[in-house]
């Protein structure tokens, strides 16, 4: 969570403050998921983790710390998931499958997490929590990237490189579309994107 610490007053190093650290989280994400983050109250997270509410000032500043936390925890999950994928992949065509594949699973995980919705829906309308989400695409830009390059010539890497930012800044954006949308039109959407996505990669790879 290096991005996230920054909004900490305090990172807990021992057993018992990482444990009242877990509470709280835990705690606001169950207030997000019922009413929503723009309600959420320092206070009620106290309550619901059942620790003073200085213990929750002791780590966050503000509830804004605590969605930021919530919102990188959910970032770190997705990356990791993104790394895993890319990590065994020996053509290009499963380099593809691999891109899509974690697209899929993304959606999947907004359908079925409440606080990640919410989280998301709230990216545009908060300044820092936008420039977070958009270092996480470069970071999972990066992955890609590096899993890719090797299929195509070293002077293509750079536009290759651009490419896979902006799909990963895409992806949030046509997730966030598609959760809002009925579901079959929702999948609908998320269908074309990953058609658009594999024939960007492909013409990336191919292109002399």
């Amino acid at each position: 969570m290096a991005v996230a610490q920054g909004t900490l007053r305090k990172t807990p190093t021992q057993a018992r403050s990482k444990a009242r650290f877990e509470r709280i989280l835990s705690a606001a994400s169950d207030l997000i998921a019922r009413n929503g983050s723009e309600h959420l109250k320092m206070s009620d997270v106290a309550t619901g983790a059942e620790v003073p509410i200085g213990s929750v000032y002791q780590y966050f500043p503000d509830k804004s710390a605590i969605v930021l936390t919530l919102a990188d925890r959910f970032m770190s999950r997705v990356r990791e998931a993104l790394a895993e994928a890319m990590s065994d992949i020996e053509t290009a065509v499963e380099a593809n499958d691999a891109v899509t594949t974690t697209l899929r699973n993304y959606y999947a995980l907004f359908l079925a997490e409440p606080v990640a919705r919410d989280i998301w829906f709230g990216v545009q309308a908060d300044k820092t929590l936008l420039e977070l989400d958009i270092e996480d695409s470069r970071a999972n830009a990066d992955i890609v990237f590096r899993a890719l390059r090797r299929f195509t010539l070293r002077k293509n890497w750079q536009r290759l490189h651009a490419a896979c930012f902006l799909i990963m800044q895409l992806s949030g954006m046509a997730v966030r579309l598609a959760i809002s949308l009925e579901r079959k039109e929702g999948d609908r959407i998320m269908a074309i994107y990953e058609g658009m996505i594999r024939r960007e990669l492909i013409e990336n790879l191919t292109s002399d």
